[in-house]
């Protein structure tokens, strides 16, 4: 069994939509990743939990959490989205302004695969990708696969 996580801009296009189901489903099909944490912050994070949500229905098999940062002061589940949380322990005691890095290292360390998203040098995802490949993780990188219009 292997395991995937995901990084990516706050603001990635939904045009990536079609591109990240067919890794996942590669990743599923081909890789034997059966487990997958995804956070909770920006358009990318939700669409990653979008696709693996429907794909459930299609490899009952796969499991995905989304992992949290911190206990949320507003609920989680806008729209009625139900899906499963996972808040590592040695986030109980972090600062708040460190809980998403620290949690995006965990994720990082638990996981064979990474997904990105990174089209600009700045952020987060370019950081963690950045740090995936000096753990030598296997990454799969989306912003590759666009087509210039």
């Amino acid at each position: 069994m292997a395991t995937c996580t995901f990084f990516g801009h706050r603001d990635t296009p939904e045009k990536i939509e079609p591109t990240l189901r067919s890794a996942l489903i590669d990743l599923i099909e081909n890789k034997n990743v059966t487990l997958f944490y995804v956070g909770n912050n920006g358009n990318f994070d939700c669409m990653v939990t979008k696709q693996l949500r429907q794909l459930k229905e299609t490899y009952p098999f796969i499991s995905f959490y989304v992992v949290i940062s911190y206990i949320p002061t507003k609920s989680l589940f806008d729209n009625n989205d139900i899906y499963e949380t996972l808040y590592p322990e040695e986030l109980e005691h972090t600062p708040l302004r460190f809980a998403i890095d620290k949690r995006n290292h965990w994720m990082l360390n638990n996981s064979d695969y990474v997904i990105t998203y990174v089209t600009h040098i700045t952020g987060g995802a370019c950081k963690f990708k950045q740090i995936a490949e000096k753990k030598k993780k296997i990454i799969i990188e989306l912003s590759d696969t666009e087509k210039p219009m």
